[in-house]
């Protein structure tokens, strides 16, 4: 009985067949894959919905702001607010972080300030106590409507729901000192 070996000219690796004595001596070869799927197709439904988002703020910023990805990671980004006219804050250029959570839209992001600022619904940390950003986040919100709401804090604080009170009683006792020194912190931080 003989055995016969059969030569195969694929660029595959062939097993060597348990009959024969002569083991092989060809390296395994690897395929390189390629990835034919659409852009953005990998991306969970957040990913999806957070590009959508960032592709209307691109195309439609909101005033006084803008906003996009830190890097390469959808979620992390990173945006401006120029300070509202008539505030206090105007003419302030204020950096915030944000971070969207993977199970977005149905969790909001969380937004910090990055710049110092004086205000009573914003902490030392960066911390922003806004309602659409805890009780009364909706999936049918975006970023976009969010960063309005945040140059809308710059102009009417919510001193009835601070996160710093002495600032939120300076606010409604001497709205003139509030200014001022909100005035000065915007020199200082944000210019």
């Amino acid at each position: 009985m003989s055995t016969s070996t059969t030569t195969h000219s694929s660029p595959r690796a062939v097993a060597p067949s348990t009959t024969s004595s002569v083991p092989s001596t060809k390296a395994p070869t690897t395929r390189k894959v390629v990835n034919k799927r659409k852009p953005g197709s990998g991306l969970t439904s957040g990913g999806k919905r957070i590009q959508k988002e960032l592709a209307e703020i691109s195309l439609d910023p909101p005033c006084n702001c803008s906003a996009g990805p830190k890097g390469d990671n959808l979620f992390e980004w990173m945006s401006t607010i120029t300070g509202p006219a008539g505030s206090p804050y105007e003419g302030g250029v204020f950096f915030l972080d944000i971070q969207f959570p993977l199970d977005y839209p149905f969790k909001p992001p969380k937004i910090i300030f990055r710049t110092k600022i004086y205000h009573c619904n914003i902490d030392g940390q960066g911390h922003i106590c806004l309602d659409v950003l805890k009780d009364n986040w909706s999936p049918a919100l975006t970023i976009s409507k969010v960063l309005l709401s945040i140059c809308s804090l710059l102009t009417d604080a919510n001193p009835l729901d601070p996160l710093v009170g002495s600032i939120a009683k300076q606010y409604m006792n001497n709205r003139e000192e509030h200014d001022k020194i909100a005035k000065e912190w915007t020199e200082r931080y944000a210019s």
